[in-house]
């Protein structure tokens, strides 16, 4: 890999882990339009960290909370906000586990093309955008409940279909489920957490034991990039939903979704 391939790769996984329009989509288009072969397996499981490592640092404080309040919980001291929002997350997170280990290899080797990733922007970029306009609330994440969990959960097993976008996909349902913009996209956040982790993990199994060489400055430098970007993505689009909404990224996702399927449509 060279030093445009890394920064590339490193900069659309960073941004687009956290935004409504389907880091995965991006991840495979990037190919398609350049001539670079696949990064490889390694270099993803690298800028998973940096994302990771982003959204961690950005929601330390919350983490700290949930956690003590979770541990607290756990030894029968009473359920405050803190340790149901931790539990939640817990839940939401079961649906596209069992999901991701049920369908991984028809996902890989059947739903990568660009078709598919067409279908995903315009239909849930669609349902994004009636979500924000007719649907959402004003509750923020620690009024979920367990129920309201679930269905995130459900709706994130979907983000598992190329095109749809795991951020995208939660935001939608916690609008439709009266959140507002700020709190459904904190919850997509911390519910990132456990998802990298368990997809990283995955990555990890697939390379155990393969002897492939490791190029350690393209990997630190990637997984750097890529959670620096991630980090100010995280701020600033906190800040623009609660100022604009989701409608751009609507835009973006029907713009981009239409010219897949002029381009590969007659493929």
């Amino acid at each position: 890999m060279d030093w445009l391939q890394i920064f590339v790769l490193s900069i659309v996984q960073g941004l687009t882990e956290f935004l409504p329009i389907s880091s995965s989509a991006h991840l495979i288009l990037v190919p398609v339009f350049t001539d670079w072969d696949d990064q490889g397996l390694v270099f993803d499981v690298a800028l998973h960290i940096g994302s990771l490592s982003a959204v961690v640092l950005y929601f330390r404080h919350e983490l700290v909370g949930m956690t003590t309040s979770w541990c607290r919980s756990l030894a029968g001291r009473g359920t405050d906000d803190e340790a149901r929002l931790a539990w939640w997350v817990i839940l939401a997170t079961i649906p596209v586990g069992l999901a991701g280990l049920a369908f991984e290899d028809v996902i890989q080797e059947v739903m990568r093309s660009p078709l598919v990733i067409a279908g995903g922007l315009i239909g849930f970029g669609l349902l994004l955008a009636w979500a924000d306009w007719r649907r959402r609330g004003g509750r923020s994440e620690y009024r979920l409940t367990w129920r309201d969990a679930l269905w995130i959960g459900g709706a994130q097993a979907l983000a598992l279909i190329p095109g749809t976008s795991r951020s995208g996909i939660t935001m939608t349902a916690g609008l439709l489920l009266g959140l507002s913009r700020e709190g459904s996209a904190r919850f997509s956040f911390l519910l990132s957490i456990p998802v990298i982790v368990l997809a990283g993990g995955l990555e990890i199994l697939h390379l155990a034991g393969a002897a492939a060489p490791v190029d350690w400055g393209a990997l630190i430098l990637g997984a750097l990039l890529s959670g620096i970007s991630a980090y100010l993505c995280i701020h600033f689009f906190l800040v623009f939903i609660q100022r604009i909404g989701m409608q751009p990224f609507v835009v973006y996702r029907l713009v981009l979704g239409v010219a897949l399927l002029w381009l590969f449509g007659g493929a």
